[in-house]
């Protein structure tokens, strides 16, 4: 594992030069290499199994842990503000691990309305089968969620903002709240990433990201990442271990690359995303966009009290058109491709209906929604992109 104490007191930009590497023990490499492992051989069997003994911070089997996977969940835990951080094959699996790994049969959790897909398919499938009831909560309930919780309530899953309609929630006050009744509080941070939002200095138990996204920011690898509080750590690392989650060697080493360029990266996000929102938002076509960074957002007051910044994924509400009419809207850009995941450097846009998902607080906006991926192109460029399709929805449209 990487000795990070000398980084103490850096700033971020400098950390995420730093983090995760020690070229000393790699001849000299700048970069951890690939480690593609399985099989660990031992000299002795006195040395295998003092090495087992301690299987989470050595390298013992592949599956456990190499350099690579090491450095990657130093660097990353380090930046997040937990204790360590475990890396698993996709967001999903890191998000299921986070749950699964806390609550049992007879067990409640609180789990925010605008819950990305899988989680709630989770839900409303195995958990429910298995004697864990779910209940879900308006994104934006705050302190409220109080009157939710129960005895028997483990579990207070936050995701700021919602993946397709974009409520930041006040996770300051949702925590003091589980925390006051005992409840953990595992966060999807995401859309923000480490950068715009620490976490575990708003009261975060575990944390997930979809490292796919922005994390990796080239749209090439399938990888997750967990980060826990010490009291955490272990427990969930052994049940990720015993149920055989395990992480690709090139994926992970993809992971620690990308971030060398998170910094850089997210602020053109940040920078395009509110440039390409405030245009939106003057179209005659766009009933409302959902972009917390925007003054006009209800959020928005969140966004500046808790984040540091934007990424570079909201949505647009249009105005009832058909879905002919969005259809080829969506078809007719050029630089957006349409595609789901988001956060690497192209542009992304997909058409969105939470109406068929949300619970808590049915969403009801009468036009269909379209969720944006802004990338790392020109801006302008985009703008002209964007224009050109919303003159083909709205000859659609007349037809």
């Amino acid at each position: 594992m990487t000795d990070r104490r000398p980084l103490d007191g850096l700033q971020t930009e400098t950390l995420l030069a730093h983090l995760g590497r020690d070229p000393e023990r790699h001849f000299g490499a700048s970069n951890t290499p690939v480690y593609r492992a399985s099989t660990i051989a031992f000299p002795t069997v006195e040395a295998m199994e003092e090495a087992r003994a301690d299987r989470f911070n050595r390298v013992t089997y592949g599956s456990w842990g190499t350099p690579t996977s090491y450095d990657f969940e130093d660097a990353v835990s380090a930046l997040e503000g937990g204790h360590r951080a475990i890396s698993f094959p996709t967001g999903v699996a890191a998000l299921t691990c986070a749950v699964l790994s806390q609550v049992g049969p007879g067990d409640h959790i609180l789990m925010t309305d605008g819950a990305y897909a899988p989680l709630r398919r989770l839900a409303d499938g195995y958990l429910a089968r298995n004697g864990i009831e779910v209940t879900f909560y308006d994104p934006r309930i705050g302190a409220a969620i109080e009157k939710l919780m129960r005895p028997n309530t483990r579990l207070v899953y936050v995701e700021s903002p919602s993946s397709h309609t974009f409520e930041l929630q006040d996770i300051d006050a949702i925590a003091g709240a589980a925390h006051e009744h005992g409840a953990l509080v595992l966060c999807n941070n995401s859309w923000a990433t480490p950068l715009f939002f620490k976490s575990f200095d708003h009261g975060a138990d575990i944390t997930v990201h979809a490292a796919t996204k922005y994390i990796g920011g080239h749209s090439d690898l399938m990888l997750g990442v967990l980060v826990a509080s010490e009291p955490l750590y272990v427990p969930i690392r052994t049940f990720a271990s015993d149920f055989g989650y395990a992480v690709g060697p090139d994926d992970v080493y993809a992971g620690l690359r990308g971030l060398r360029t998170l910094d850089v990266r997210m602020q053109r996000h940040q920078d395009n995303g509110l440039k390409v929102a405030r245009w939106l938002a003057d179209c005659p076509q766009v009933a409302r966009v959902l972009h917390p960074g925007l003054p006009e957002s209800p959020d928005h007051a969140v966004w500046q009290r808790l984040y540091r910044g934007a990424s570079g994924l909201f949505a647009i509400e249009l105005k009832p058109v058909s879905k002919e009419a969005v259809d080829t809207f969506l078809a007719s850009l050029a630089l957006f491709a349409i595609g789901a995941s988001w956060g690497g450097y192209e542009s992304l846009a997909l058409p969105v209906a939470p109406h068929a998902v949300r619970t808590a607080v049915p969403w009801d906006a009468p036009g269909p929604l379209v969720r944006l991926s802004v990338g790392l192109e020109n801006a302008d460029d985009l703008i002209a992109d964007l224009e050109r399709g919303l003159g083909h929805l709205s000859a659609a449209a007349s037809k």
